[in-house]
């Protein structure tokens, strides 16, 4: 059943493409009544979204400002808890990995209770080997429980990537830094970080309170809000926009955390982490699959926790222009190539009955539908909304709704850019201090930058969705492998 689930998305979404295409031919009034509903249905969800949106962005604010390490005092066991800090690493040059660790050893949390791995790979060389020694050298007088481990090559059963690389390191971690200094597992709360990922003071503080506080700790996961921010002075106009609209998705899930999953960083505790055998070693979404495993393991009994707090990331910035969008276009396609867990989703639920139809139902359907419109929506919307009206047969062209089509749709889209402006805001409000140089002028082309969003949605959103789902179709040699995002500090050229 695994292919059929694998040509599933795909097969969905190029016969939606198709049919749109084909009936604004043969049924263009059809289709025109299609498009009306479906923009109008566009409008309703933009609307929607924009509340959560705002919604997380006011919870994210109290977040910030609350003195979390100062609230733990109310409960008499948080200075039991440990921090496992994972941090896998390949090409990343020093100063990014440095300023990660840096963020870390600024937290006010004891450096004490901080466990912190960083995770090379053997493959990447003697380059990376320098690198995480010479961090090693500068902080592990920082921190009491400092480890550098070594990811083989090569590894039976294994694809190269960050889950093969944080699964490794976590075992070594659990032998040397837990079970060797004799810590009780159940007091340890794994955090996963990428490379470039920099916590805020009181990252740890809110996830150690979140955790004594929820309903069910040892059943959950804990997932703050990425910005990427760390050198968005530094991108340009289109990546820009595409990093707030990655940020901005995951802000919009905070607010529903009944379908909120497991993204980039995040933590969980250690106890499931190991019973589930860490991270799967063989696929590219190891981020997004820990949430289906744990979920599949325990029969429907893990969620993932909103913290409403952030961490900061980069945004994907390249020393060249065309290099950036080289780069938007892949990490967008490995993103949208989370299509790989559908699959897996879905033989679990037919291995388990004790999940429950109901919950099968809404994780399948959301799962379905949010992977269609990330390749079908904005066609549809931007680019396919116009056919009727071009290629339509018989007497379309002369009926009034030929007429009256593209002015309702203009209308509908006017409204729904309400959501695009909201966008726009946020997204200067989100900016870190400003470096020297950045002036008033600056932040107005922030601002005017987001009526790129058209662009941004087919381009660096559609396009790579579909080739995922297609790839997906084909398999075999045609699957995606691992693509770590380069990471730069250099300014555009």
């Amino acid at each position: 059943m695994t292919r059929v689930f694998e040509f599933f998305p795909g097969t969905l979404s190029w016969l939606t493409l198709f049919l749109v295409v084909f009936l604004s031919w043969q049924k263009p009034v059809w289709i025109a009544f299609f498009i009306i509903v479906f923009d109008v249905y566009w409008l309703c969800k933009s609307i929607y979204l924009s509340l959560h949106l705002r919604a997380t962005f006011n919870e994210m604010k109290v977040a910030l400002k609350t003195p979390w390490r100062e609230r733990l005092g109310i409960f008499a066991r948080w200075e039991s808890l440990y921090h496992l800090v994972v941090l896998p690493m390949a090409t990343e040059p020093y100063a990014v990995v440095k300023e990660s660790i840096e963020s870390l050893a600024r937290s006010n949390y004891p450096h004490g209770k901080l466990l912190v791995v960083l995770a090379i790979e053997e493959r990447a060389g003697a380059e990376a080997r320098e690198t995480a020694d010479r961090i090693h050298a500068e902080f592990a007088g920082r921190f009491p429980h400092f480890l550098v481990t070594t990811h083989p090559a090569d590894l039976p059963g294994e694809i190269p990537g960050k889950g093969s690389n944080e699964s490794w390191a976590t075992a070594e971690a659990v032998k040397v830094l837990v079970d060797g200094q004799h810590i009780p597992r159940e007091n340890v709360l794994v955090s996963v970080f990428d490379a470039d990922t920099q916590i805020y003071p009181e990252y740890f503080g809110c996830l150690t309170y979140h955790f004594l506080t929820a309903e069910h700790p040892q059943r959950s996961s804990f997932q703050p809000v990425p910005l990427f921010t760390n050198n968005i002075y530094q991108a340009p106009a289109l990546a820009r926009v595409i990093s707030f609209s990655a940020t901005f998705w995951q802000m919009m899930q905070q607010s529903r955390p009944e379908r909120l999953t497991t993204f980039s960083s995040h933590a969980m505790p250690l106890p499931a982490l190991i019973e589930i055998g860490y991270w799967h070693k063989d696929i590219v979404s190891e981020d997004s699959r820990i949430f289906w495993q744990c979920y599949l393991h325990y029969h429907g009994d893990w969620r993932v926790e909103p913290l409403f707090y952030p961490v900061s990331m980069d945004a994907n910035v390249a020393p060249t222009f065309w290099g950036t969008m080289v780069n938007l276009y892949k990490q967008q396609r490995r993103w949208a190539w989370g299509v790989e867990n559908l699959p897996y989703m879905f033989n679990g639920f037919m291995r388990d009955a004790r999940i429950g139809m109901r919950a099968e139902a809404y994780w399948a359907f959301n799962g379905i539908e949010g992977f269609h419109s990330w390749a079908t929506n904005s066609l549809i919307i931007f680019a396919l909304g116009w056919l009727p009206v071009l290629i339509g047969t018989g007497n379309f062209n002369q009926t009034i709704l030929s007429y009256n089509l593209p002015n309702i749709t203009r209308y509908i889209m006017l409204f729904a850019s309400i959501g695009i402006v909201s966008s726009a805001v946020l997204s200067v409000m989100l900016l870190p201090p400003k470096p020297e140089g950045i002036r008033v002028r600056h932040y107005a082309l922030y601002l005017l930058e987001w009526i790129l969003m058209p662009i941004t949605l087919i381009i660096f959103g559609a396009f790579p969705a579909l080739e995922a789902q297609t790839r997906l179709m084909l398999g075999g040699k045609y699957k995606l492998g691992f693509w770590v995002t380069p990471k730069s500090r250099e300014a555009v050229e």
